[in-house]
């Protein structure tokens, strides 16, 4: 028996048994076997009247766009195929980011700190043999998802919103007028549908048409009791060189109920990739020497498990009219990020209020509601650090050739200062940050990886680091039109919105310390 079946087949809830089922999807997807679903349809008949202005499908992280909506007026409901509730492992994140739960009135200052579970001051950069780096309130907030989720809920139903719980996500047939939505037994109307279901929604796979994701990571993790004392973090850390043809990460946070530790790493989806057990397995092999504890000490409370795809052609943007895709359902996050829950607070502002504009003038056509989710070149250019974080499965490589190009490139950042270190820690990347560090990395530890990289992907980036300059610039020359722009009617004004919305987000101008 393996240490994954000995310790995982005690946990209640069948944990190994549900390890294996996301196995199994991991597996079709490395055997190119995934199915296309077909759940969009269209029809140029009228619809009617529609009794909704918005319907989310998705609520876990749905909840936050539809609770803002339903509380700037409109008419919002939510689909959850389960019980809209939240996990009970702590979403981190850092403190400025949750601004915007105040900004919107979606929580009071008294209900924010509530929501914190923990917080924990410093978190650790390292690298197996190289140099360490400490940083102060980045990714430091734990984030209570029962009770954020819990509190969001009750304010979206007292505003008036409606919440089909149980009710899995059928199918939807788009009118020139609007969307017909089929839930379970519900037949629903609405003016605009937003798919917030996630990497593997139905709606997603649809539209993408079985394109393979062209990175994944996969993550591994637990929280437990047992540890010894620390109020520390990791953000990431290696403590191996290469192995398996993939570079072991780990990540560690304090928790309310012990301490979370997770281990990840980037991958292509060739079809020799591991398995998430054998990751697993791994896991817990190597978990006593990071955490300098004995397995029969630890209490574990939980499991978690999963992988992550990112596509190089991102975000998504729907090809029907009336539907947009937000958060992990329009792959718009970072390929050396999760996504979920801090990639969607930090486009909450953005998407409210563009998606009101858009309500507001009835542009729901494909080509204004691309504008929601453009190109952003700060995150475009994130695709190379993926690239020198991975090894191709028939790829030669120095056995620790990543963690001395990381450990260059943080030391660098690390005597920059925290203006250079701290956004690029929060998949945040600005021209100008970015225009300092590289140039000081040594050049004997990148010329290695160029066979590696290969010459396209070096020519991509190039375009994407010469956009990041442009959106830069862009961003405050768009701003000092605003006093021009406020005397023009609202349909030209959703569109300079959108663009400047763009030039900020795509410089990574949204960004404050």
């Amino acid at each position: 028996m393996t240490l994954t079946e000995q310790i995982l087949s005690q946990l209640p809830g069948d944990v190994l048994g549900r390890l294996r089922s996301v196995d199994k999807l991991w597996q079709e997807l490395r055997s190119d076997t995934v199915s296309v679903p077909c759940v969009i349809d269209e029809s140029q008949n009228s619809l009617g009247n529609t009794d909704w202005d918005v319907i989310i499908c998705g609520g876990t992280l749905g909840i936050l766009l539809g609770a803002a909506l339903q509380k700037r007026g409109w008419r919002v409901a939510l689909i959850e195929r389960g019980i809209l509730r939240g996990r009970d492992q702590e979403w981190n994140i850092s403190r400025q980011e949750l601004q915007v739960f105040i900004d919107f009135e979606l929580l009071s200052e008294s209900e924010l700190e509530i929501a914190i579970a923990t917080e924990y001051n410093p978190a650790r950069v390292s690298f197996f043999q190289g140099h360490e780096v400490w940083v102060k309130d980045v990714l430091n907030i734990g984030i209570d998802p029962i009770f954020l989720l819990e509190t969001l809920k009750s304010k979206f139903l007292e505003a008036g919103g409606l919440l089909l719980e149980k009710t899995p996500f059928d199918s939807a047939t788009v009118h020139p007028d609007g969307v017909l939505i089929k839930a379970g037994e519900n037949s629903l109307k609405t003016r605009l549908l937003i798919d917030a279901m996630g990497h593997f929604s139905p709606i997603a796979k649809q539209a993408r048409k079985g394109e393979k994701p062209t990175g994944v990571c996969l993550v591994v993790g637990s929280c437990a009791k047992g540890y010894p004392h620390n109020e520390t973090g990791d953000l990431i850390a290696s403590f191996t060189p290469i192995l398996n043809q993939c570079q072991y990460f780990w990540e560690a946070f304090p928790a309310r109920d012990g301490r979370t530790t997770y281990l990840f790493t980037y991958v292509d989806t060739h079809r020799d990739r591991f398995s998430l057990e054998f990751f697993m397995e791994e896991y817990l092999r190597l978990l006593p020497e990071y955490q300098n504890v004995e397995l029969n000490q630890l209490n574990f409370e939980r499991f978690l498990f999963g992988f992550f795809p990112s596509y190089l052609k991102s975000p998504l943007h729907l090809p029907w009219n009336r539907m947009l895709a937000v958060g992990d359902s329009a792959g718009g996050q970072s390929p050396v990020s999760f996504g979920g829950f801090g990639a969607m607070v930090r486009h909450l502002n953005r998407l409210t209020v563009g998606i009101e504009e858009a309500l507001q003038n009835n542009l729901l056509d494909r080509k204004s509601l691309s504008l929601l989710q453009p190109y952003q070149p700060n995150i475009s250019v994130t695709w190379l650090f993926q690239k020198t974080m991975s090894v191709g499965i028939d790829k030669k490589a120095s056995p620790n050739q990543i963690n001395n190009l990381m450990s260059s490139v943080f030391q660098v950042m690390d005597k920059l200062g925290d203006r250079v270190l701290k956004p690029f820690l929060q998949d945040v990347i600005q021209f100008s940050p970015l225009a300092k560090t590289l140039p000081l990395v040594n050049p004997k530890l990148v010329l290695p990886l160029l066979p590696q990289i290969g010459i396209a992907p070096l020519l991509d980036w190039s375009i994407h680091y010469f956009n990041l300059a442009l959106y830069s610039s862009l961003y405050p020359l768009g701003k000092s039109l605003q006093p021009l722009i406020k005397n023009l009617p609202s349909v030209p004004q959703y569109y300079y919105h959108r663009w400047l919305d763009t030039w900020k987000y795509g410089s990574g101008s949204d960004y404050h310390q």
